[in-house]
C-alpha cells in the first residue's frame, strides 16, 4: 500500500502542477516584496489546503464529485459536475497547457506555428492517457521524479547564486497582500481540479488493488499537498531574490535560470515548464473522459478522450490571451459553490445529517455568482464583507447554511423525539 500511496502522491501532484502553478509563485513573491509572508500563506491556503480538503471531501462522500454534488439537489447534483469538469477540462485548464507552452516554448505570435506546435502537444497527452490504468504509473514513477528534480536544480542553484532582496510590494500586495495572495490561488483552480481528479485517485488505487482506498486517498492528498508547498515556497523564493523589471512569472524563472546557469538554464526551464503543462494535460483528459464515460456509458473512454483533446487543441491554437479571458468568468461562478460544497462536507460527519444546509447554503453560493456574473447587478452585492477580495459570497452562504442547519436540527430533534414516543407506547 505504502509504494501505492507514493506513486499515486506524485501522479497527484503533477496533475496539480500546471502552468500557472509553476508561473504564479515567483511573481507573487516578487511583487509582494517585503510583504511576502502574508501573500504566500494566502497563496498556500487557497493553492494547497483547499485542493487537499476538496480531495479528502469527494471520498468523505463517495467515489466521485458526483456523489458529492448529489447533496445540492438533482439539479445541481447533474450539472455542477458537468460544469467543473469542462472548465478544468477543453473549455480553459486542458488548452491552457498547450497554449502557455508554446508561449513560452516558441513564443511567436503564428498561428500556423501554434497549431503544429499544439498538434504534437496534445497527440503526445493523448497517447499518455491512452490507457486510464497506466496513468499513475506513467506520471508517478516517471515525469513527476524528472519534473521534480528539475525543478529543485532551479530553485537550489538560484538560491546559492542570486542575491537581490525583497523590495517594496506593488498593486494589492501593499494593501492586501493575504487577500491577494487568496486570488493568487484562486486563479490555480486545483480546488475545482481536485474534485475532478478524485475519479482518477480512487480508480487508481482499485487498479493497484489497494484495499483501504479511502485512507489511501486521504494519505496521497496530503502527500501531494506537502509537495506542493514545498515547491510553492521555493518558487515564490526565486521572486524575493531576483532583480530587475519583469512582467510575469514565466519571464521570473527565464531570468532566473539563464542567470544561474547560462543558455542551458533557458532549456531546462522550458522544458520545466513544458512537463509540468504536460503531466497535467494528461490528468485532465483522463479525469474528464473518465467522469463522461460514467455520465454517457454509451460512448467510451477513448472517444470521449479523442473529443476533449481536439477541442483543446482548437482552442489553445487560438492563444494564450483567448484562454485566459476565459478563466475569471468560469472561476468567479463555480468556486463559491464548489467551496461551500466541500466544507458543509467535510463538517457533515461531524454533527449530523444535513439536508436543508447543503440547499440553502450551495444554493446562495449559485444565486450569488450568478449576480456577479449580471455587470448590471455587481452594484447590489458590493455591500458584501469581503467583497473586495472575491469573497463577497462567503458571508451570505454562512448565514444561509446556519439557518438550514437550525431546520435540519430541529427536524433531527422532532425525529428523535418521534422516535421515543413510540418506544414508550
Amino acid at each position: 500500500m505504502k509504494k501505492a500511496v507514493l506513486i499515486t502522491s506524485l501522479m497527484l501532484f503533477s496533475m496539480f502542477f500546471g502552468a500557472g502553478n509553476l508561473i504564479f509563485p515567483p511573481m507573487l513573491g516578487f511583487s509582494a516584496g517585503t510583504n511576502y509572508l502574508p501573500a504566500i500563506l494566502g497563496f498556500l491556503a487557497t493553492g494547497v489546503l483547499l485542493p487537499v480538503l476538496a480531495l479528502i471531501a469527494v471520498v468523505v462522500s463517495g467515489e466521485s464529485v458526483r456523489d458529492m454534488a448529489s447533496r445540492g439537489g438533482k439539479v445541481f447534483g447533474l450539472l455542477f459536475p458537468i460544469a467543473a469538469y469542462l472548465s478544468i477540462g477543453a473549455f480553459y485548464a486542458l488548452p491552457r497547457t498547450g497554449a502557455v507552452s508554446y508561449s513560452t516554448a516558441v513564443g511567436v505570435d503564428n498561428a500556423l506555428y501554434s497549431g503544429i506546435f499544439n498538434l504534437i502537444f496534445f497527440g503526445v497527452a493523448l497517447g499518455l492517457s491512452w490507457n486510464p490504468n497506466g496513468i499513475a504509473d506513467k506520471l508517478g514513477k516517471w515525469l513527476t521524479p524528472i519534473l521534480l528534480a528539475l525543478i529543485v536544480v532551479l530553485v537550489v542553484l538560484s538560491l546559492i547564486k542570486l542575491d537581490g532582496t525583497p523590495g517594496e510590494p506593488t498593486s494589492a500586495y501593499a494593501v492586501q497582500p493575504a487577500g491577494a495572495g487568496l486570488l493568487e490561488g484562486y486563479m490555480t483552480m486545483d480546488a475545482i481540479a481536485a474534485l475532478a481528479f478524485g475519479i482518477v485517485v480512487i480508480a487508481a488505487f482499485k487498479y493497484q488493488k489497494v484495499e483501504k482506498v479511502r485512507t489511501a486517498t486521504v494519505a496521497a492528498a496530503l502527500i501531494a499537498g506537502i509537495l506542493l508547498a514545498a515547491v510553492y515556497l521555493g518558487l515564490g523564493s526565486i521572486g524575493q531574490i531576483v532583480t530587475g523589471e519583469f512582467g510575469d512569472g514565466t519571464a521570473i524563472l527565464n531570468h532566473a535560470a539563464a542567470s544561474t546557469m547560462g543558455e542551458i538554464g533557458r532549456i531546462i526551464f522550458v522544458a520545466i515548464l513544458i512537463l509540468a503543462c504536460m503531466t497535467t494535460a494528461v490528468g485532465l483528459i483522463g479525469a474528464t473522459s473518465e467522469f463522461f464515460n460514467s455520465l454517457l456509458p454509451g460512448i467510451s473512454y477513448h472517444v470521449w478522450a479523442v473529443v476533449f483533446s481536439l477541442i483543446s487543441f482548437g482552442v489553445a491554437t487560438m492563444g494564450l490571451d483567448t484562454v485566459l479571458s476565459i478563466a475569471a468568468p468560469v472561476i468567479n461562478f463555480i468556486y463559491p459553490s464548489a467551496i461551500t460544497l466541500v466544507f458543509l462536507t467535510l463538517i457533515e460527519p461531524l454533527l449530523f445529517r444535513f439536508k436543508w444546509t447543503y440547499l440553502l447554503g450551495i444554493w446562495t453560493a449559485v444565486a450569488w455568482a450568478l449576480l456577479l456574473a449580471v455587470p448590471a447587478l455587481v452594484p447590489y452585492v458590493e455591500w458584501a464583507p469581503l467583497h473586495e477580495m472575491s469573497l463577497g459570497w462567503a458571508v451570505p452562504v454562512l448565514i444561509a447554511s446556519a439557518i438550514g442547519l437550525v431546520i435540519d436540527g430541529n427536524k433531527k430533534r422532532s425525529r428523535t423525539v418521534a422516535q421515543k414516543e413510540s418506544i414508550s407506547v
